[in-house]
């Protein structure tokens, strides 16, 4: 492109802006303000076209309306997050990696998605499981694995008393402590502090 053609087509984009009536949307930082702004001017049917673009282009979005909209739908996305955790700790082939921060994301990642406090707390709960079923294959493993399975067992504990969850997770809870008696690092200890302190005795 010679140097006439260069200064046209840049004349024509600075036109083109200058003439635009919302081109205070592109000169702002996109934040959730501008972004109003931007979808304001759009029509009720490109706003549906919008979102339907988004949910087939990203998992995460798609997941977001599925846990929000379809009780079939959330339980499949749920069971996708606890295969992610169990593949860890109990893969169906080979040994297992056993990776904290894979499992964690998992949560962290569901968090996002889900607005559910029985999912959530499920989730939660299955990673102890999950760790705990691993000790017990394998043995004790270090102190940052159990400290690990300490604090979601707390987090676990306060979100179910939080939304008065009992009823679904005690039980598991309880069975988390019981199969835990015989592990190191006094882990016992600590998670039968943890369940008494939330949930009385475990006797």
């Amino acid at each position: 492109m010679d140097q006439t053609s260069c200064q046209a087509k840049v004349h024509f984009l600075n036109e083109s802006f200058n003439s635009n009536p919302d081109r205070s949307f592109f000169m702002a930082k996109l934040n959730q303000r501008t972004l109003k702004q931007h979808l304001n001017h759009l029509s009720r049917e490109e706003l549906l076209d919008e979102i339907g673009i988004l949910f087939d282009k990203f998992t995460k979005v798609k997941e977001y309306y599925q846990t929000k909209f379809g009780a079939e739908d959330s339980q499949g996305v749920l069971e996708k997050y606890k295969a992610i955790i169990e593949k860890e700790f109990n893969p169906p082939r080979g040994l297992p990696k056993a990776r904290l921060s894979v499992a964690k994301k998992a949560i962290s990642d569901f968090k996002k998605i889900s607005n559910s406090p029985v999912d959530l707390a499920d989730l939660m709960v299955a990673y102890v499981e999950a760790g705990v079923g691993f000790t017990l294959e394998f043995g004790d493993i270090d102190e940052p694995f159990y400290i690990s399975m300490e604090g979601m067992f707390e987090k676990a504990a306060i979100h179910i008393t939080k939304h008065r969850l009992h009823d679904q997770f005690v039980g598991r809870c309880r069975r988390i402590v019981y199969d835990t008696r015989d592990m190191g690092w006094g882990f016992h200890d600590t998670l039968s502090e943890i369940y008494e302190e939330y949930f009385g005795a475990s006797d």
